[in-house]
């Protein structure tokens, strides 16, 4: 018992902050900067690419060093790397074992902004460490976190990225083989017309040769690749069809998340009077699954938000941002062209016609990256909220 003069010690304070773990990665090593609550230091290992198993024991020994100074038994960890060609499997690992993990977009990290810079994979593990103390401490502008897919909605949307890369492979044979006649002095060939190698055999060079057998060899086995292409692209065409035409839509308002939840909203984009299933496909696949809070962030993430310079008396518009995935962007403003000429009486068709009032040329490319930027996000609440946009026709 105290008597009435003594005061009770306060308790020891603990410090809570977690483990900093951040991983530079490269196709022969992983350069793992690290930085524990005892530490002023930033600790730097080395670990063999892809050893997962290296890299949890690595934590563990640290979570050991730690609770015998803090006193916790389980001290949080906090681990990131940058988005890049290895994917999301070494996040579901991390988040598997109970560790928190951010996968920072990689322009999103301050850099030294001199002529020349020093760069290391030690130098950016120490950055990347300093960004997420700063980012713990809730200064959320010094990195930006991907959206991390579901297993589902990641396999999922290698339909829509296939097909892309199918219709790009039957570009490039369709213009090899267009190419290769050319060169003879021959125009008007269709490689994807049916009998289109026997064909070869009735074609005249420009100067009345018939091909040489060389030539109509290599171009038989360029055709025949074309077919494997045009055969493996009308697969994939069908089966994203069967995902969009298949499912019924019962209410307007869908939890996002989960692969049943984004089929319904492609089914649902589809009912839209110039919006086809792969426009539905592309849309939900590579921007709708993810989660914006506002129309703002995701013209953002779009690239299609203006991008302002103001400084001084200097005040101008250096054109769209263009930081999210190029292809989309393109195939937005595909859609924008398309839905001027399927819903006219639409809103944002009105908008368009009045902003533009009978230009062309430049005034209405410009115009229409508005529009497809006002098109995405009217589409976003359509798919997400069921608002259906001003005068849009839906079947």
């Amino acid at each position: 018992m105290f008597t009435e003069k003594e005061v009770a010690a306060p308790a020891p304070s603990i410090n809570t902050d977690p483990i900093f773990v951040a991983i530079e990665m490269s196709r022969s090593k992983w350069v793992v900067g690290t930085h524990i609550p005892t530490s002023s230091k930033v600790g730097i290992h080395t670990v063999e690419w892809g050893d997962a198993a290296a890299l949890l024991a690595l934590v563990e020994r640290l979570r050991s060093r730690a609770a015998d100074v803090v006193g916790i038994a389980d001290v949080p960890v906090l681990c990131c790397y940058e988005a890049g060609y290895e994917g999301f499997w070494l996040y579901r690992r991390l988040a598997a074992a109970g560790l928190r993990v951010l996968v920072i977009d990689p322009s999103s990290l301050l850099v030294n902004r001199r002529a020349k810079r020093a760069k290391t994979d030690r130098i950016d593990a120490k950055a990347m460490i300093r960004a997420l103390m700063a980012y713990n401490r809730g200064e959320d502008q010094v990195l930006s976190a991907v959206n991390v897919p579901s297993v589902e909605q990641e396999d999922h949307r290698r339909l829509v990225r296939e097909r892309q890369s199918l219709v790009y492979d039957c570009t490039a044979h369709t213009n090899r083989i267009r190419g290769l006649l050319l060169t003879q002095g021959i125009v008007g060939f269709d490689p994807r017309a049916s009998g289109a190698e026997r064909q070869l055999d009735e074609l005249v060079t420009g100067d009345g040769r018939s091909l040489g057998p060389r030539l109509k060899d290599e171009m038989r086995r360029e055709i025949g690749r074309l077919r494997v292409v045009l055969e493996q692209l009308k697969d994939v065409s069908a089966e994203r069809d069967a995902i969009a035409l298949g499912k019924t839509i019962e209410t307007p308002h869908r939890d996002q998340g989960s692969a049943d939840a984004d089929a319904a909203m492609i089914a649902s984009l589809a009912r839209i009077k110039g919006v086809g299933p792969n426009d539905a496909s592309v849309l939900v696949r590579e921007a709708f699954w993810r989660k914006f809070n506002n129309r703002r962030e995701l013209a953002a993430w779009s690239g299609l938000a203006p991008m302002p310079w103001a400084s001084g008396t200097v005040s101008r518009d250096q054109g769209i941002a263009k930081t999210g995935p190029a292809i989309f962007r393109s195939h937005m403003l595909q859609i924008a062209w398309r839905w001027l000429h399927h819903q006219p009486q639409s809103r944002l068709s009105q908008w368009f016609n009045e902003r533009t009032n009978g230009a062309a040329g430049r005034v209405r490319r410009v115009m229409i990256v508005a529009l497809a930027r006002k098109l995405l996000v009217a589409l976003w609440r359509y798919a997400t909220a069921g608002l259906v946009p001003t005068g849009a026709i839906v079947a």
